[in-house]
């Protein structure tokens, strides 16, 4: 997204919210090509701006504010089966985005219900490289200290220098009352997010929408975290995608106005 979009949105948060901006692999690696079929880039006029998960052959699930300040007269597309985003690969390919459905509880002012799914135009091709994967529909906690995978296309320096190939990181889950310590996101940190301990290992600008892996499920999607990546003092909080299954249910069945 533009400069002035963040500034926008920052004074319309204001300063409680100014501490946890959106849009936040640091401390990572790069990924073995093609070993997540299942990632996508949300990309607008051709630049990459968020992660995204392919949920089906049609229906991919991301963060609600990596949608804030497009307007109609810009292109949304996703690109799947890519490892490089600019590379020539076999495997990858674009899709214009035929419906996009935010959450109807997102808003530029909250962090609450961050999630959009967007419908691809036609169907996406399915095979090794490209591969849904399934969400953790169980409302239960992770427990603290489970490892679990993130990966996306973001920031992997304090410098700003963004990947031209997938990174992924491994995290650890942090207790939600933790988390909610003053010392760490004081008290804001809902039933609807999930924290990870994020010292010098942590998502970061570009990464938002990629999907927190569990085992071999999404628990999460990457929403916000600190104004600088890697800060062990604001963990990164994902949403819980469990807590969202009958609208995501609802919609990706047809039903668009959940």
């Amino acid at each position: 997204m533009h400069s002035s979009v963040y500034f926008v949105a920052l004074v319309i948060l204001g300063a409680a919210v100014c501490a946890q901006p959106r849009g936040r692999i640091l401390g990572g690696q790069e990924a073995a090509a093609h070993a997540r079929p299942y990632m996508a880039s949300v990309q607008v006029n051709g630049t990459h701006v968020c992660g995204g998960t392919l949920l089906d052959e049609q229906w991919v699930l991301s963060a609600a504010h990596c949608m804030d300040g497009v307007t109609d007269d810009d292109s949304v597309q996703v690109l799947l089966g890519a490892h490089s985003l600019s590379a020539p690969e076999p495997y990858k390919r674009w899709y214009d985005v035929q419906s996009v459905v935010p959450h109807p509880g997102s808003r530029p002012d909250s962090l609450e219900d961050d999630l959009i799914l967007f419908k691809l135009s036609q169907n996406a091709s399915l095979g090794p490289h490209v591969r849904p994967l399934p969400l953790q529909y169980e409302d239960k906690e992770v427990e603290p200290g489970t490892l679990c995978d993130v990966a996306g296309w973001g920031v992997v320096t304090h410098a700003g220098r963004r990947p031209d190939v997938l990174h992924q990181l491994r995290v650890s889950i942090m207790n939600r009352t933790t988390c909610n310590l003053r010392t760490y996101h004081d008290g804001v940190v809902t039933i609807n997010m999930m924290c990870a301990e994020s010292n010098r290992r942590d998502t970061c600008r570009g990464d938002s929408g990629s999907p927190l892996v569990c085992g071999d499920a999404v628990e999460g999607v990457v929403t916000w975290g600190s104004r600088v990546c890697g800060n062990g003092k604001k963990p990164g909080v994902y949403t819980r995608v469990s807590s969202y299954r009958m609208w995501i249910e609802n919609i990706t069945n047809g039903n668009m106005t959940s």
